[in-house]
């Protein structure tokens, strides 16, 4: 398998594919907070030149020779996700216009779902997805029983679920795999421009992010009858951490999407779980959930279950890329995902 000689993104990166792998030509690629923070705070990478991107869609142009046609073939329409290699201090980037990777890590999209909206789906469904419903014992999970999932649907019907910022990418779908489980009611934060939206996913009820925080524990709790058994913290900042372990239950569980060590001791002194999110499908202990809801996710997509995020797409193919992250940088964004068309650059 070899890159098309046409592409130019990947030339220093261009590699043979192995004989488990798929060649994807990328139509639309998204920007994660996770590329800015890489790229302004030297995070997880050590070897240069490094391409990012954690999320694309686009349709198959080549499959290896070990893969059976059942299960992938030539015009797949797919959705893929980039990675960095903790070992090698290394990415595996989506910024491109092809990219190889192994055929499991890799889902098809229905053509109800655009390659815009596919390309704002795996980093965002497995963020949500993997500290909730992860069963590996090594995994830093809730440990719930996933929803796609024979005897999940509906599983946690009567318990309340607090998502602090609904809006964002990861909140949208928190928001969502918590409607599939059942949970009620379902109460967010977010600008309430955003309410009609998010009450249309799944919250029951959006409380406007800018409440002081004493006030907005006392809204919560009242609507929810008691604290939490599980609260999602999907901006983690030292402010929402404070109200998100305010908010969880003696004995419940709490999900941020990024690390506080003072949080997760003091978690340990009150018999409150704190649980890093981890959103990438290649590391080994997020295979076994991952393959089951790559597999779940076209009917999932098909059916409506899970709705792909808005999206704002930004011009200039991946020339639009260093202004995106700039705006995400500065909290420019909200309620939308940012993509570019690799395709559309000069």
């Amino acid at each position: 398998m070899s890159i098309p000689a046409r592409n130019k993104t990947l030339f220093l990166e261009a590699r043979e594919g192995r004989p488990d792998e798929i060649l994807v030509k990328v139509e639309a690629t998204a920007l994660n907070p996770i590329d800015w923070k890489i790229q302004s705070f030297g995070l997880f990478i050590e070897k240069f030149p490094a391409v990012l991107g954690f999320d694309a869609a686009g349709t198959i142009a080549q499959i290896g020779e070990d893969i059976p046609s059942s299960s992938f073939a030539v015009g797949d329409r797919v959705v893929v996700q980039g990675w960095y290699d903790p070992v090698k201090k290394s990415t595996v980037g989506a910024f491109t216009e092809y990219f190889v990777l192994p055929s499991k890590f890799v889902a098809k999209i229905p053509a109800s779902t655009s390659f815009d909206e596919g390309a704002t789906i795996l980093s965002g469904i497995a963020t949500s997805a993997f500290p909730l419903y992860n069963q590996d014992p090594t995994a830093a999970s809730v440990k719930l029983t996933a929803p796609w999932l024979e005897g999940g649907r509906g599983k946690y019907a009567g318990k309340p679920f607090l998502v602090l910022g609904g809006a964002g990418s990861m909140g949208q779908y928190v928001i969502q795999f918590a409607r599939l489980s059942g949970f009620s009611p379902i109460i967010t934060t977010a600008s309430l421009h955003n309410a009609p939206f998010l009450k249309s996913i799944g919250a029951t009820h959006v409380l406007d992010r800018n409440l002081p925080s004493d006030q907005l524990i006392a809204e919560a709790t009242k609507l929810a009858g008691s604290h939490f058994e599980v609260v999602y913290d999907a901006i983690s900042t030292p402010d929402t951490f404070s109200t998100a372990y305010a908010l969880t239950a003696q004995g419940g569980s709490l999900v941020t999407v990024l690390v506080s060590e003072e949080l997760n001791a003091k978690g340990k002194q009150d018999g409150k779980a704190v649980h890093m999110a981890h959103g990438l499908f290649a590391p080994p202990l997020n295979h076994d959930i991952g393959r089951t809801l790559l597999d779940a996710l076209p009917a999932l997509l098909e059916s409506g279950d899970i709705k792909p995020n808005r999206t704002e797409i930004l011009p200039g193919g991946l020339n639009g890329v260093p202004d995106g992250l700039r705006r995400l940088k500065n909290n420019q964004v909200s309620g939308v995902k940012l993509v570019v068309h690799p395709q559309d650059t000069a």
